[in-house]
């Protein structure tokens, strides 16, 4: 008899142990939302990634490689419309990814920790390209929400991971300025279905709290990872092994993302097809006039603004003003990742033990923002800035971690337990920012002044903080325990649980059942189809 092979018998425990895993609802779950997370890290890895790369490959396009190295003056007129976060990258490495020949004696390289800046009729270009994925995403949204909404979730997830795997080859083979703005366009249209998927996913796999604050909050922290950490990842291989390698790296990784969810989801099973007809959602349109949702939606705006405006702002600012080295710009948001983390921790243990006040933790984290951004300007050196921008951070960590939870339970008791669309107006709110910033920052910056913009942007953080006390009732509307009235003439056959939902009862002055007042209790009654509160006898 032979003696058995241990690497079959250990890819045989490992296929059992996985198999396992994936038949238990819980574990199938972690593994759901590890794939989600994921994914929302390689979203930001690809909106990020280009921040140190465009700039010098647009140069080389234009035969920017034939000029001298820029003077000071030259580089005083950096790009208002570029965003930050740029670490050190060769000048001719933008060259060896191409092709093109090496620099001569007649044709010297720059300074190899001494990025390439654009010129003027560059830096319109590159606010256009940055700007182009939120405004796209900010077009489709209105409809991938919906789409989500008929389609459950992971079959979205998935088309969107296979339109950022089609985004990022396209940027790798890009050799002109059309093409890269197809493939960033692109990015957009892949965004709009797997970060509003994503976390729709998150919402529905996780329906009690405090574990969908947790679970939505360990998506938050992925974000802002891959934000921090794209620059530097693609500078470095830009830097050393040209232009391709970090976008076909992001490649493979959307690709074993989309791998693993085909593994786990199974999307187009026998089981999957049973599942073709879940509940009508509450229409986009509708959610977006409940007025409990649009003060959210209007806080989540607002908390971006100053980082969608300071990113493309920022450096140049910090050589006009205190002269800071290459090093000092692109390292100046880094730390920040530690207090955005640290916020989002702190938000989950505090809606753990008072989920009753996560109106208070969003108004906190405005006036947080409203603070540090009107503290920048005052900055004349580099640590008190970093202490403003890890303010920044941290207030957005308090908002978007105690409000995205909040959509969730508003249209569990409002609306229907469908939540393809109202993570869509969450999107939306934040492309608007997103959208707006490459373009019209610089453009304020020119007409009014850095300080301005900022003390009009923290202005409007802390005018709108107070705005949340409008939701500080929503913690009396609970979904019903004691019956699981379907709201569909038929009970619905997919992932979502839609039921009769219905306003925690209070006593009136005749003793009738009644529902406690709220801010907008004139408007409750518009939503009696889709809630199923109200008194009951």
């Amino acid at each position: 008899m032979e003696p058995a092979d241990p690497a079959r018998e250990a890819a045989a425990k490992l296929s059992e142990a996985v198999g396992a895993a994936l038949r238990e609802p819980r574990k199938q779950r972690r593994l759901l939302l590890v794939i989600v997370c994921v994914a929302l890290f390689l979203d930001n890895m690809l909106y990020m990634v280009i921040v140190p790369i465009v700039p010098d490959y647009i140069a080389h396009m234009r035969g920017g490689s034939e000029g001298p190295t820029p003077t000071p003056e030259v580089e005083a007129e950096v790009a208002a419309c570029a965003p930050t976060l740029p670490p050190p990258v060769l000048a001719n490495a933008s060259s060896a990814a191409n092709g093109s020949e090496p620099p001569t004696a007649a044709q010297p390289a720059g300074p190899a920790l001494r990025p390439r800046y654009p010129t003027e009729s560059e830096d319109v270009k590159i606010g256009v390209l940055f700007a182009s994925k939120a405004i796209l995403q900010l077009l489709v949204n209105p409809l991938s929400g919906p789409f989500i909404d008929r389609m459950s979730y992971d079959v979205p997830l998935l088309m969107g991971l296979g339109v950022m795997f089609a985004s990022t080859v396209l940027f790798a083979f890009a050799e002109d300025y059309a093409t890269l703005f197809a493939a960033r366009s692109l990015q957009g249209l892949g965004s709009a279905f797997a970060d509003t998927s994503g976390i729709a996913m998150i919402a529905d796999k996780y329906p009690e709290e405090p574990e969908r604050s947790r679970a939505l909050g360990v998506a938050l922290a992925f974000i802002s990872l891959g934000s921090l950490v794209a620059p530097p990842f693609g500078g470095i291989l830009y830097e050393f092994a040209g232009k391709r390698v970090p976008f076909l790296v992001l490649a493979a990784v959307s690709l074993a993302d989309a791998a693993a969810l085909l593994a786990v989801a199974r999307p187009f099973s026998a089981a999957a097809r049973a599942r073709a007809n879940p509940p009508v959602g509450t229409a986009i349109h509708r959610l977006m006039l409940d007025p409990y949702i649009a003060v959210v939606a209007g806080a989540l705006t607002t908390c971006n603004i100053p980082l969608a405006f300071l990113e493309p702002t920022i450096a140049t600012w910090m050589k006009r003003t205190m002269e800071a080295s290459e090093w000092e710009m692109g390292m100046v948001w880094l730390p920040a990742f530690v207090p955005h983390v640290l916020g989002v921790y702190l938000t989950v243990r505090l809606a753990a033990r008072h989920p009753q006040l996560q109106w208070l933790y969003g108004a906190l984290g405005l006036a947080v923002i409203g603070a540090s951004s009107c503290a920048v300007p005052a900055c004349r050196s580099f640590a008190p800035l970093v202490v403003a921008l890890c303010g920044l951070c941290f207030g957005i960590a308090l908002v978007d971690t105690a409000l995205l939870p909040t959509l969730a339970f508003l249209v569990d008791v409002r609306h229907v337990s469908v939540y393809g669309s109202v993570y869509a107006i969450a999107d939306i709110s934040y492309s608007v920012a997103y959208a707006l910033g490459p373009i019209v920052a610089g453009h304020i910056v020119h007409s009014l002044g850095f300080g301005q913009l900022s003390l009009g942007m923290g202005l409007a953080n802390l005018l709108y903080a107070p705005v949340l006390l409008l939701l500080r009732r929503v913690s009396l509307l609970t979904r019903s325990r004691s019956e699981r009235e379907v709201l569909l003439d038929e009970p619905p056959q997919g992932l979502y649980d839609a039921v009769r939902l219905r306003e925690c009862p209070a006593s009136g002055p005749d003793g009738a059942l009644r529902s406690p007042p709220g801010p907008f209790a004139e408007c409750e009654g518009d939503y009696t189809d889709y809630a199923g509160y109200g008194a009951r006898s």
